[in-house]
């Protein structure tokens, strides 16, 4: 691995210091040297003693064994875990800058980031819906996608974080074909020679031929036989009631959602502790625990830390297929 993994610690007061604390030390001392977290020296150290984690924090630089920081220094951390600040959603964001500065600039090869608490982050004055469209305004994307990957179920979405009336508005023809084909070429770079791409219709049982609505035959059905004429195997509309359990069965590799929770419940019902949200469609590699910052038992040394081990074996499965 040329280039290393960066941590994102996520919010100073959530449990994103305990699940890297716990993650890198049963990740082992050849991985933990090639794996830097950008956060706070403080609120690590904290997490390490919380955890009962017998792992120095040390600088990046530093030899020997150790949890490796690189420590930015924000004002006004409140120092203790569980609240919500301001501070915090500043600090959450500047850990993401600089990450997302040394993927480009070639000194990381990819992020794993660590739960960030929305409504910190916006009182802070960084008006963003999450990491997905944070990561897209700091590359300078027009577009980026949202994939919950596991074992056996694989959503994209084709909008997230919208009311369910504009998620259909967006789900235009070219909004879903652009998604099949982001999906396809992600999975081909994984390994996967001809992925199985199923698309969800948005209507019940994908309109009854316009008994239900038009959306699912005047805006789905063209995007996917626009992919099927540019070779990619991709099947639909397929009504979302049948189409993950289809998938679950292993009949297709990937599921395209129409909106957020549609594609959210299946998988969250199915790999709720492993599934890892990837964000495709941006010139780094980027994936994420798929869990919030659990204020209430941050600090606490509880935080379950299989998330985090999921994250970052995919993103080292990424950083494989980078060659």
């Amino acid at each position: 691995m040329s280039a290393p993994i960066v941590i994102t610690m996520g919010d100073p007061s959530g449990v994103g210091a305990e699940v890297s604390v716990k993650a890198l030390a049963e990740s082992g001392e050849a991985f933990r040297k090639q794996t830097i977290v950008i956060g706070d020296r403080d609120t690590m150290e904290r997490a390490v003693a919380a955890c009962g984690v017998d792992l120095p924090v040390i600088a990046p630089e530093a030899s020997g064994d150790g949890l490796r920081v690189d420590h930015v220094e924000v004002g006004g951390l409140p120092g203790r875990f569980g609240v919500l600040d301001p501070a915090c959603g500043e600090a959450a964001f500047r850990y993401i800058d600089r990450a997302t500065t040394a993927c480009l600039e070639g000194r990381a090869g990819c992020i794993v980031t660590a739960p960030i608490n929305k409504e910190a982050l916006n009182s802070a004055g960084h008006h963003y819906d999450g990491h997905t469209g944070m990561l897209a305004h700091l590359t300078g994307s027009g577009s980026s996608w949202m994939l919950l990957a596991s074992d056996r179920l694989n959503v994209i979405h084709t909008s997230t974080h919208v009311s369910l009336k504009d998620a259909i508005g967006r789900a235009t023809t070219e909004r879903v074909l652009e998604t099949i084909r982001i999906g396809h070429a992600h999975f081909r770079r994984m390994g996967v020679e001809t992925p199985r791409i199923a698309v969800a219709g948005i209507n019940p049982h994908c309109g009854e031929n316009g008994l239900f609505g038009r959306e699912d035959d005047e805006q789905i059905a063209p995007a996917v036989e626009a992919a099927r004429a540019e070779g990619i195997d991709a099947a639909g509309p397929i009504s979302a009631d049948t189409v993950y359990h289809r998938a679950y069965q292993g009949a297709f590799d990937l599921v395209i959602a129409q909106y957020h929770d549609q594609g959210h419940i299946p998988i969250k019902l199915v790999a709720f502790d492993t599934a890892v949200n990837v964000s495709l469609g941006l010139p780094i590699r980027r994936c994420s625990v798929d869990h919030g910052t659990a204020f209430d038992i941050a600090g606490t040394g509880k935080a379950n830390h299989v998330n985090m081990l999921s994250a970052l074996s995919y993103a080292n499965r990424m950083m494989d297929a980078a060659g």
